[in-house]
């Protein structure tokens, strides 16, 4: 039941193959948060956004976790070399 900005989106306990950038407040549809936004560490995509903090105690659950967007988790066009993210878990 989680919303990204590109529509549907999963909340993650832990994730592989991602890195991390800054943490910054954003105003997103359940209050404010401090997020910092996840990327494919093979294609440097960004995937979503990991909680560092809620600031609304019915949020708190969220802290540590990360949302990836359902429109980054699969690519239609496939892949054209073997080294690409094609063998790694996301």
């Amino acid at each position: 039941s989680f919303q990204g900005s590109q529509g549907r989106a999963y909340l993650f306990n832990s994730v592989v193959n991602v890195g991390c950038g800054p943490a910054e407040e954003r105003v997103l549809l359940t209050g404010l948060h401090a997020v910092a936004d996840i990327f494919c560490e093979c294609c440097k995509t960004t995937l979503g956004w990991k909680y560092e903090h809620a600031f609304e105690s019915s949020q708190k659950y969220k802290e540590g976790k990360f949302i990836i967007e359902l429109a980054h988790m699969i690519k239609e066009n496939g892949w054209d070399h073997e080294d690409d993210c094609k063998n790694r878990q996301p």
